[in-house]
């Protein structure tokens, strides 16, 4: 299993990487100013590297116990992605709709939208990230 630091870096890495690749993104997607854009993908992103700290550890104790090791499966891989992502919504929902001073029927379709891009993201940086940084007992059986 990861230790805290790694999953430090990891939940660091991973929202810097995306908020670099999401806020134009979102500004020319949603039409947003720049600023406005900013302000929710930061937000978000500090909102997410809570949640995925949390989240992460999480998955990983449920991995040990239903499986026996934190080894994730392409399927596992989705679920994981997926589950991230619901918890994600359900927390920032209100608050982007909030800011922006819109409906939560628009703020969930923006929602969903960056969900969307950040569930491919997560799955292509989660999978690079186990090849760059993997655990000694993967190592073991190779």
């Amino acid at each position: 299993m990861r230790n805290t630091a790694d999953r430090i870096r990891h939940a660091i890495s991973f929202e810097v990487i995306g908020i670099i690749l999401a806020t134009p993104l979102a500004a020319f997607a949603f039409h947003l100013p720049g600023g406005d854009s900013a302000v929710i993908v930061v937000a978000s992103a500090t909102v997410a590297m809570v949640w995925n700290y949390v989240y992460n550890l999480g998955f990983d104790h449920l991995m040990v116990r239903l499986r026996g090791g934190t080894e994730k499966t392409t399927p596992i891989r989705v679920i994981h992605a997926l589950f991230f992502e619901l918890g994600l919504l359900a927390l920032m929902l209100p608050a982007i709709a909030w800011y922006l001073q819109i409906s939560i029927w628009q703020a969930l379709v923006m929602d969903i939208a960056l969900a969307a891009f950040y569930m491919v993201y997560a799955f292509v940086f989660n999978w690079a990230y186990d090849r760059v940084f993997p655990l000694p007992e993967w190592q073991e059986k190779a």
